[in-house]
């Protein structure tokens, strides 16, 4: 998603009040946004901490700033600082993580961001957006940008399958229709999903739905949706998140209050550290998150 985000920014850059700064990283990526943006496009350094003050600073002074730095740098070693600088006093700083979830793969869990959107969303004043397509990042700029508060852009790899036609961006999103029960992914493992579960037949074939912004007091579930639950008295969820902190876990809070009974079955990141390390593709299956986990999870196979 990066070429989408530097193409959003760079249309964008025309506001001579923005700012864009990096923790010295989006090479070969973000080029055309450092030469259009000129000395407003600011290399802070492998300094993350001042890097969200210098930020909250600037946005102080009335500067539009983004920041960004891959997932984990972007959220966990500053998060004094987002708490302090940023949210607690109400500033619109956007910060972009790229890589979420289990992004990076064979780097290891120092490089993971699976707790990423639960912990920042303990604060006060901030959204998160999880983009499910490479064709939503310019929207979610746009929404990001027009967000009142601060706003936490969680970057993947959009992976929907070839030929799919994508709807336009919106926080809730159907992507295959059925009779069976609701499936929610947050975020890209949506596209993941849909030609398995569009292959199947009518009568048991699950709602599949995607959810791109958090938390769900900012972005309540649609009346379809709710319905669907409620019908079903089935839910199934899934994230690249570790289940502590995690979109299932507000949502189950949700149901609950609202009183919807639904019998909810999580998938979700299992853990920091596995014997052994691969691809982002490998993790999710250690985790139970690959198309195959999923349609075993729903007795579907």
């Amino acid at each position: 998603m990066r070429k989408q985000l530097c193409d959003a920014l760079v249309a964008r850059a025309a506001n001579p009040d923005m700012a864009f700064l990096t923790g010295d990283l989006g090479f070969m990526a973000l080029e055309p946004l450092r030469e259009t943006m000129g000395q407003r496009f600011i290399n802070a350094g492998v300094a993350e901490q001042n890097m969200i003050t210098v930020a909250a600073a600037m946005t102080r002074q009335g500067w539009e700033t983004w920041v960004y730095s891959i997932a984990p740098f972007c959220y966990a070693r500053p998060f004094e600082q987002i708490r302090n600088d940023i949210t607690f006093h109400k500033l619109p700083v956007r910060m972009i993580g790229n890589g979420g979830g289990y992004g990076y793969g064979v780097m290891g869990p120092t490089h993971h961001a699976i707790e990423d959107y639960g912990i920042l969303l303990t604060l006060p004043n901030i959204t998160a957006f999880v983009p499910a397509f490479d064709e939503d990042v310019a929207a979610v700029i746009e929404r990001a940008g027009a967000s009142a508060g601060a706003a936490y852009i969680r970057l993947g790899r959009g992976e929907a399958p070839k030929d799919f036609a994508i709807p336009a961006y919106s926080p809730w999103r159907q992507l295959v229709s059925g009779n069976g029960q609701p499936v929610i992914a947050v975020g890209p493992l949506a596209g993941t999903y849909i030609n398995a579960l569009a292959s199947l037949p009518e009568a048991n074939r699950p709602n599949l739905w995607v959810v791109g912004e958090l938390p769900l007091a900012a972005n309540g579930l649609p009346e379809r949706l709710t319905a669907q639950i409620a019908a079903s008295g089935k839910l199934c969820v899934v994230e690249e998140h570790v289940a502590r902190g995690s979109f299932g876990s507000e949502l189950a809070l949700h149901l609950l209050t609202h009183g919807i009974f639904a019998k909810l079955h999580h998938l979700h990141a299992k853990a920091h550290h596995y014997p052994r390390y691969g691809s982002q593709n490998y993790l999710r299956r250690e985790s139970g998150l690959d198309p195959q986990s999923l349609l075993g999870a729903l007795g579907l196979i």
